[in-house]
Formats: C-alpha cells, sequence, structure tokens
C-alpha cells in the first residue's frame, strides 16, 4: 500500500492518491476508499483496478485538516494503510483506523 500527496499551488487543497499493491489486496475484485471524507459511504470512492492487480484512487483533501480512513476490499473485509500518517482508536468494531493528515 501507498499514499502519495500532491500539494496544489492553485486551490487550498491536497490530492491524495490511494493505492494498494496487488500484493496486498488478497485477490480482491473492488476496493473502496472509505472514511471521514465521504461520511464513512461504503460505495462513493471505488477504486480503479489495473492490469497487474494494483487497486488506486485519487481524491482532493482540504489543507491542514486530519482524516480517519480505512480500505474496504469486496464489500467484506477491511484493511489499513501500512503507510498512514498514523493511526486511532475505533470503538466501532474494536479497531484501529488508518489516518491521512494534509
Amino acid at each position: 500500500m501507498s499514499i502519495k500527496k500532491q500539494y496544489l499551488k492553485s486551490k487550498p487543497v491536497c490530492k491524495v492518491t490511494f493505492r494498494v499493491q496487488k500484493e496486498a489486496n488478497n485477490g480482491a475484485k473492488k476496493i473502496h476508499v472509505v472514511g471521514e471524507f465521504n461520511d464513512w459511504n461504503k460505495d462513493t470512492i471505488p477504486m480503479k483496478s489495473y492490469k497487474n492487480g494494483s487497486f488506486s484512487a485519487t481524491i482532493a483533501l482540504d489543507l491542514n485538516r486530519e482524516y480517519q480512513f480505512r480500505y474496504l476490499i469486496d464489500g467484506v473485509s477491511w484493511k489499513n494503510d501500512l503507510e498512514a500518517d498514523t493511526y486511532v482508536h475505533c470503538s466501532y468494531g474494536n479497531c484501529e483506523n488508518s489516518v491521512i493528515i494534509t
């Protein structure tokens, strides 16, 4: 997994590319990025799949914010990003969420 941040000079946003490599997706057919930036909606940010088995999605996030997120794999299993800026405990599901800081 990887996260790439691109800060725009023309707008107060950061374009963030979320990537899940083939080795980390357990043979997934579809992956969604789900988090505070989309009100934890499981359907709004599908990741694009590539022939090499990886997935990615790019979204624009407001600057100077922290967003909790996770990956939803095939609609059933949740996974954190190993390259997240930090992690925070979530009482819902008794787990940790990945956090991206823009």
